[in-house]
């Protein structure tokens, strides 16, 4: 609703050919201003038949957003991150917090995991509630310092994370501030790091990031993917996360097949 600041409604319909899957996921976004119990974001996913337009299911869209987002975060880091990466920070505690944190720790073998959030309690926490030794660090300058990966998801407008503190050759996923007018890194950090993002279309609309720093888009993950474009690994870079429809639609046929599978 525009009338009110902080409220959204997001609609994001996808066709998969691949997949031979269509979907429509509905998002509420809605900035909290004192500790809710209530999510910012709650989904769900439609999934369609392509060939006669019924729907056959629908899926828990919250879970799915948190789930594929921290995956294309992990395909982006298994290309982009140096070869020799020890430490983990995430700026944030939230839901994409734990979503990356787990699949991170799945697929990469890091010697140190740290965790800064604005809500301290937030990010004890985490660290209690997570499987591993996690280090709660009081600011986010003490966290980034000398990290291998890093990763933004927090609910910031203004910049948390600086060029100055950010290691050379450090790997960032910035996954919020998903908005034109919001930031979560400054513009030295956007301006002097390779950036990647999943559609360029997207991000140059959508993203606070890329949009005010004026900062050059040097390829899509898809690119990368396919070879067209190099990873660059041993180069600072930034991979600009906003999510795609089609995210959701692989994310919630594999849930549909795997479920139909098994009844």
């Amino acid at each position: 609703p525009r009338h009110s600041p902080g409220r959204f409604l997001g609609v994001m319909p996808a066709y998969s050919a691949a997949e031979d899957a269509l979907t429509t996921k509905l998002v509420t976004f809605y900035e909290h201003k004192k500790d809710s119990s209530v999510p910012s974001h709650q989904a769900t996913v439609l999934l369609f038949d392509p060939r006669n337009g019924s729907l056959k299911a629908v899926l828990d869209g919250s879970v799915i957003t948190a789930k594929r987002t921290a995956a294309v975060s992990a395909i982006a880091t298994k290309l982009l991150k140096p070869a020799f990466a020890e430490v983990l920070c995430i700026l944030g505690a939230g839901v994409q917090a734990y979503s990356h944190y787990d699949i991170f720790m799945e697929l990469f073998t890091f010697k140190e995991v740290r965790i800064w959030n604005r809500t301290k309690e937030n990010a004890v926490k985490f660290a209690n509630s997570v499987n591993g030794p996690v280090q709660v660090c009081s600011s986010a300058q003490e966290a980034v310092t000398g990290a291998d990966v890093i990763i933004t998801v927090t609910m910031a407008t203004k910049p948390i994370l600086f060029g100055d503190w950010v290691k050379p050759g450090a790997h960032i996923n910035a996954v919020g501030a998903s908005r034109p007018d919001w930031r979560e890194l400054d513009d030295e950090l956007m301006k002097n790091s390779v950036l990647f993002v999943e559609s360029r279309e997207a991000a140059l609309t959508e993203s606070g990031d890329v949009i005010l720093s004026g900062a050059e888009i040097f390829a899509e993950l898809g690119e990368v993917l396919k070879g067209t474009k190099p990873a660059l690994p041993e180069k600072t870079t930034v991979f600009k996360s906003l999510g795609m429809a089609v995210e959701d639609t692989v994310a919630a046929k594999f849930v549909y097949d795997s479920w139909s599978a098994g009844n």
